[in-house]
């Protein structure tokens, strides 16, 4: 779901299939909608008992039939994605030796800022990367972190940075909702990664300068664990009439809410490369960030928009209230945010990369 679920459809949907043939294997219950090559065929699929949380037992069958299926299909090449997938796609890999690319979507262990969780889920990255892996790593930050903290040497740490393909007019489906002028948004479900309490502390910072701004979260749903922690926020500050809160809805949609908004904030505590930011770029919107990994990738402080690394409500709150007060900068960044886009992050050209590593990992 979420990051991992677009990050495979747009690699199925792009990859020359005259290079590549792709088998996509995943959870029973992720998702219902077909995964579809760049002519709009249906790749081969299968579904596996593998769910978000540890649970050994389904993890253990999960290894298992993931080792029948690559004894089956004989791949040159295993890309798994997020921390789950590495671990599956890894296991079964020693019976077959079969380089495995891993995408980690930001690796799990950063959801622990520290303890024996922490250790835990470190040592076990730790553990895993000697077993066929090769990192191939969402965003620099990610790579230099696989590398200073799990242990990757340089050679084994590549970088394919997630990337979209332009977003059309016609992409843009109507969300529906009656949403007020003065608006700006984020996509994040309410979870210790994201950090929509702090953004909450923002947004009441920020009513004393602009009462009337609104924030619209969206992707609130499926997995939001602080979701009642959120609430409670809103709800202490007053700010019912000035959060709106909306489950997962069409990405479609989703582009239409945030090419309507007057910027994008994140308040995230790590990511990998969040697919909201560079859909964010690409529709040409002003953004303000925490600096953590993924988002200093994408947004240059002063120059597409601010990337705030003291952890200061005031100071977001600041940058926020002159991005929406002076339409000049604005504009600005937001011209620089259509450049960087077109420039690093356009699947287009950017896929050509990824069929190149895939094919020199069978030369390995």
């Amino acid at each position: 779901m979420g990051g991992v679920d677009v990050s495979l459809r747009l690699i199925v949907e792009n990859i020359d299939t005259d290079k590549v043939e792709t088998v996509v294997v995943h959870g029973i219950s992720d998702t219902k909608r077909p995964f579809l090559d760049r002519n709009g065929v249906e790749v081969r699929s299968y579904r596996l008992p593998i769910e978000r949380e540890i649970q050994p037992w389904k993890d253990l069958k999960s290894i298992f039939k993931t080792a029948s299926i690559l004894r089956k299909e004989r791949p040159d090449v295993i890309h798994a994605h997020s921390a789950k997938g590495g671990i599956i796609a890894r296991a079964a890999s020693i019976f077959f030796r079969r380089t495995v690319l891993h995408t980690p979507q930001a690796y799990s262990f950063m959801s622990e800022p520290k303890g024996f969780k922490r250790r835990v889920f470190l040592g076990i990255e730790q553990m895993f990367r000697r077993i066929n892996s090769v990192l191939l790593a969402s965003s620099e930050s990610e790579r230099q972190r696989g590398m200073r903290e799990v242990g990757y040497k340089p050679e084994r740490a590549l970088l394919f940075s997630n990337s979209i393909r332009d977003i059309e007019p016609e992409q843009m489906m109507n969300p529906s909702l009656e949403l007020p002028e003065d608006y700006i948004c984020t996509v994040g479900r309410p979870s210790f990664q994201k950090n929509i309490e702090w953004m909450i502390e923002v947004i009441h910072k920020l009513k004393e300068q602009a009462p009337r701004t609104h924030l619209v979260v969206m992707g609130v749903g499926e997995y939001s664990p602080n979701k009642e922690a959120v609430e409670g926020l809103i709800a202490k500050y007053g700010l019912e009439n000035r959060v709106t809160m909306i489950p997962w809805i069409e990405r479609e949609k989703i582009f239409s809410i945030i090419k309507n908004s007057r910027l994008y904030i994140s308040t995230a505590r790590y990511e990998g490369l969040p697919y909201s930011i560079i859909e964010s770029l690409a529709l040409g919107k002003a953004c303000v960030v925490t600096d953590c990994d993924g988002n200093r990738d994408l947004v240059e402080d002063g120059k597409n928009g601010y990337v705030i690394s003291d952890h200061s409500v005031d100071r977001m709150a600041n940058c926020i209230f002159a991005l929406i007060s002076d339409p000049t900068k604005r504009a600005e960044f937001e011209s620089h945010s259509r450049s960087r886009f077109e420039i690093e992050f356009d699947m287009e050209k950017n896929i050509k990369l990824l069929e190149e590593i895939y094919l020199n990992q069978v030369k390995v």
